[in-house]
């Protein structure tokens, strides 16, 4: 029974209301021809849409996103470096390659490529060829390199997606939800800057063959700056993009479109509503007490509980709605409690919507109460459970 009432959940405030706004018609809700949809705004994580954003599809060529980390992350661990030469297989050629009628960068048989050159035809010409070749380069085949890619996926925190191979190419293994997706762009352009600027590159030659960037956005929509696009069949047109304008990002993955040319249409018109539709609202300065919890056995009844900077969100600017705070932590604290401690959660919400959830700490240290202290928490935890 303490297990299932040990949750609590505390109001905190009604914050940045207007008499104005509130006498105002309940806003639509926004509306896309994507089957599924998540736009986040990058510096406080503020959710701007979410629509079927964990169910499973097959990620076609948004894999190879996954395929980019594991090779940056070696390169960022000098396993390998960008002057790696790795040889083009027969299997590569084949499967990847001119022979493939698939999305390739043409290397020759047998030829052999720098690992920077094989990480342009990925990131510009999304080669399925370049792929294989780091595969095979590195674990020696692409089933090797998938289990490497799904150890990765899990270490930074993909929980829905397995990959069966380096391409996307049609496999019934391969999945992953838009949620794991946004994750794992945003874990790109944070950690790996200095390779993420490759995928602005207009166009890339190889083997005396020029061909232009692939990502739909490019020149489409303002401040776009990666990532990628794919096709698989029974789950239609997908693309996970970034963008920055004005100093604000925005990171947008979309999936179920009808055709390419909705797919960009729709893309473009979700990120100019993103940027157009909301503004960033300040809520609690760094080190403000953002509310209290009840300690058990504590030489003080309660402690205060802060973020661990400034707490901001980036709120629709035509919504009704109240922004509401709540505090979520397990209740009650036990003493001795160290300063700094995990303890809880702060979610924002807009009307229904969650916006984002902010991690709580102690403000301070909470050292064990008297005997008398101890004995009158028990008998309030003990009138609660019993009520």
């Amino acid at each position: 029974m303490r297990n299932s009432l040990a949750l609590v959940v505390l109001f905190v405030a009604f914050i940045l209301t207007s008499p104005v706004l509130a006498q105002q018609a309940p806003p639509r809700l926004f509306e896309t021809k994507a089957a599924q949809a998540l736009m986040i705004e990058a510096s406080t994580g503020t959710v701007l849409l979410a629509k079927g954003e964990q169910k499973a599809f097959a990620p076609a060529s948004l894999a190879k996103l996954m395929t980019l980390e594991v090779v940056f992350d070696a390169i960022r661990r000098r396993e390998i470096g960008l002057d790696t030469v790795y040889r083009v297989s027969e299997h590569a050629w084949r499967t990847g390659g001119a022979p493939s009628r698939t999305a390739t960068m043409f290397a020759a048989l047998k030829s052999e490529l720098r690992v920077e050159d094989l990480l342009k035809g990925i990131m510009v010409q999304m080669a399925n060829d370049a792929c294989i070749i780091l595969a095979e380069g590195m674990n020696g085949s692409e089933e090797a390199f998938a289990i490497r890619m799904n150890e990765r996926a899990k270490a930074i925190g993909l929980r829905d997606s397995h990959f069966a191979n380096p391409t996307g190419l049609p496999h019934p293994q391969n999945r992953t939800t838009l949620s794991d997706m946004l994750l794992l762009a945003r874990h790109l352009q944070s950690t790996y800057p200095e390779f993420y600027r490759m995928f602005t590159q207009a166009e890339f030659e190889w083997n005396k063959i020029l061909q232009r960037n692939r990502n739909p956005l490019l020149g489409r929509s303002a401040g776009v700056d990666g990532l990628a696009s794919g096709f698989a069949e029974g789950s239609g047109y997908a693309l996970v993009a970034s963008a920055e304008r004005g100093g604000r990002r925005l990171f947008l993955a979309v999936s179920g479109l009808a055709s390419d040319k909705e797919r960009t249409e729709e893309a473009v018109r979700l990120l100019d509503w993103g940027y157009s539709a909301f503004e960033m609202r300040h809520l609690y300065d760094a080190r403000e007490a953002i509310g209290a919890a009840s300690v058990y056995g504590g030489e003080r009844p309660q402690v205060d509980l802060l973020a661990s900077g400034p707490v901001d969100v980036y709120a629709a600017t035509d919504d009704p709605e109240r922004l509401q705070a709540r505090i979520v932590y397990r209740w009650p604290l036990r003493a001795p409690l160290p300063a700094g401690a995990d303890v809880g959660v702060l979610k924002i919400s807009q009307g229904e919507r969650l916006l984002r959830e902010v991690p709580l700490k102690t403000a301070e240290a909470v050292g064990v109460g008297t005997l008398r202290q101890k004995a009158g928490d028990a008998l309030f935890e003990l009138l609660f459970f019993w009520l």
